[in-house]
């Protein structure tokens, strides 16, 4: 078997995996990152809505998951290419609020999840994260906005029509609209064009390259650096070897054979549900004194769309309109049936035209003639971690990847829906203020903000992961994706991603320099650790 070497070894190309790659890289270490999918190339065929449905072959069948007990049979998909799913997401990068860290008793319940650390530990990780993704936002705005010690990159762009339109109506309900910060570059710098305000964004990559996802705004930056790039490679078993992991075993898809790379460290950053399915089929569990409880724990926030039908045309301009963010409700609500407690998040939702190639065909139907009249805005109810939650695998045979099937099975709690249900509400109000009479709501079932899985924490019985997301058990291996949330908060995961992954990659940087300087390395680069 071909084998590679290198100091440390990155699995996944996501918010996570590039992320803990810039401090690495930045620090002159030799770093290989292997990604299961390819580039996506740009082009106008990507904004096609047919292309949006099957999305080949970033989309693909081989990587299904099958989903089972409590949901209906089926299954999901996960994004595999270069920069994961920010390559289709659509760029909104809000950082958790500062009691997200010490999540209440109505939210944890008997899940024992406690984050290892507080929000004035990761603000400084969360600013520079907004500095690599040059974050548009206004400061102040957003009333359950936590400290912050920098301002945004970038101002926030003028609002469209529609925006407008339910700003306005939020604010005659006595609410706090706020534009949300977006990963959108508006200024025309370093070669790259400014966003064309197109509505093809949520869904789709960007094809004039002016979204700031991980694959446009990081990854070519880590080349120049010095970074070593394996796309289509998929991980297939991670090797260890006492209380340390020697290699990685990976099918290299292009050249059809296994090859084995090694390195002193691996951050693993595949996503909630490939990360836990890497660590599962590799057996690492039983080397964890947390290990029971992975795969445990996924969560994927609550959500909705609610759209509102309009007499008459909302966008004349036809443009990007997912500007507008209500956190009013975010700590909770006395009205609108709503449990107690924390509930979660509304913004405006991308352009119908977009989200209705995504609903079911009967659905589809009924509102694609009425798509010009249509807006709407996107609940996010945070969810509870949950036990029963959980991906699990078949170890008795492989998938068409190589890898053990791996099966998902969830069911929201009933506070979870209930406070789907009071956003739903308030959202209701908000379009009905802006003059839409009719709403029509659909649930979402997709795992796009899946997290938890390989949760971090204090207490290594309830935890897989220590504060810097070292794995239990394994003294080299380092987890960084959204998998290892213990809760989900209220708002998109992607920026909290990036800023623990940058944390993690401060710390194993610092740690290659402090193993560099005992080792009396004088030429002023970290030195390498002992190949296994």
């Amino acid at each position: 078997m071909r084998e590679e070497r290198a100091d440390v070894v990155v699995i996944g190309s996501g918010f996570g995996g590039s992320m803990a790659a810039v401090p690495l890289v930045g620090a002159g270490l030799d770093v290989l990152m292997l990604e299961r999918g390819n580039w996506v190339p740009p082009g106008p065929g990507h904004w096609s809505t047919a292309r949006l449905r099957e999305l080949p072959p970033y989309y693909p069948a081989a990587s299904t998951y099958r989903t089972r007990g409590v949901l209906r049979a089926g299954s999901a998909r996960a994004y595999y290419c270069v920069g994961g799913p920010s390559v289709f997401f659509a760029g909104v990068a809000s950082r958790f609020r500062e009691p997200d860290f010490e999540p209440a008793e109505e939210i944890v319940a008997d899940s024992a999840a406690e984050w290892p650390y507080r929000y004035r530990d990761l603000e400084p990780f969360y600013s520079q994260a907004e500095s690599l993704l040059d974050v548009a936002g206004r400061v102040g705005e957003d009333p359950t906005e936590p400290p912050r010690s920098r301002p945004y990159p970038q101002d926030a762009p003028e609002l469209a029509a529609p925006s407008r339109r339910l700003a306005d109506a939020a604010l005659r309900l006595g609410l706090q609209p706020f534009r949300l910060p977006l990963a959108i570059n508006y200024r025309r710098q370093d070669g790259r064009a400014p966003c064309a305000c197109c509505p093809h964004c949520d869904g789709f990559p960007c094809h004039v390259g002016a979204k700031n996802d991980v694959a446009s705004a990081i990854v070519p930056r880590l080349l120049r650096a010095g970074l070593r790039l394996r796309p289509c490679t998929i991980a297939l078993r991670l090797l260890p070897d006492g209380d340390r992991v020697l290699a990685v075993e990976a099918f290299d898809r292009m050249r059809g054979e296994r090859v084995r790379f090694l390195a002193g460290t691996f951050v693993l950053a595949a996503g909630a549900l490939a990360s836990a399915h890497l660590l599962l089929a590799s057996g690492l569990e039983r080397r964890n004194p947390g290990g029971r409880i992975i795969g445990r724990y996924l969560m994927r926030h609550c959500n909705a769309h609610v759209f509102g039908v309009f007499p008459s045309r909302v966008d004349p301009e036809d443009r990007f309109h997912k500007q507008i963010g209500i956190h009013d409700f975010y700590f909770g609500d006395d009205g609108h049936g709503a449990p107690q407690g924390k509930l979660g998040s509304m913004q405006q939702m991308a352009t119908p035209k977009v989200a209705l190639a995504l609903l079911p065909a009967p659905v589809n139907r009924w509102l694609a003639p009425m798509v010009d009249r249509l807006t709407g805005l996107l609940v996010i109810a945070e969810d509870q971690p949950r036990w029963e939650n959980r991906v699990t695998i078949e170890r008795a045979r492989l998938g068409p990847d190589g890898l053990p099937p791996l099966f998902i099975e969830h069911r929201y709690s009933g506070r979870d829906l209930a406070a789907r249900r009071a956003l739903m509400r308030c959202a209701r109000s908000i379009l009905f203020g802006a003059g839409a009479p009719i709403q029509v709501p659909y649930r979402i079932r997709t795992f796009s903000h899946a997290v938890g899985t390989v949760r971090m924490g204090s207490d290594s019985a309830h935890s897989a992961l220590d504060e810097w997301c070292r794995f239990r058990g394994l003294d080299n291996l380092f987890v960084t994706d959204g998998s290892v949330m213990p809760t989900s908060a209220g708002v998109n995961p992607s920026l909290t991603i990036s800023a623990n992954a940058l944390r993690t990659g401060d710390y194993l940087a610092r740690s290659f320099a402090s193993v560099s300087r005992r080792a009396g390395n004088t030429g002023g680069q970290p030195g390498r650790r002992e190949e296994p």
